[in-house]
């Protein structure tokens, strides 16, 4: 099983610190655009947002989906 969690590459990665690391690379305004959805656009914060997408598995995907295709680039920007 613990090989099992070493293959996820979101292991040990809050929905917090992607949604942290997302809005600070790519912005509220990007996050909107690429997920549709209204936390994103309307008023957005961290706390909303983790709100819904706790509750909104499809959300919650398209997020992690979304991070895993630029977390190189965050990596990139941060080091």
């Amino acid at each position: 099983m613990t090989q099992e969690f070493s293959k996820n590459p979101l292991h040990g990665i809050t929905l917090a610190m992607i949604l942290e690391q997302l809005v600070a690379h790519v912005g509220w305004e990007e996050m909107g655009r690429v997920i549709p959805v209204r936390c994103f656009a309307h008023d957005p914060s961290i706390k909303s947002s983790l709100t819904f997408l706790r509750k909104t598995p499809w959300a919650r995907a398209k997020v992690e989906a979304f991070y895993l295709d630029v977390r190189d680039e965050i990596g990139a920007s941060a080091g």
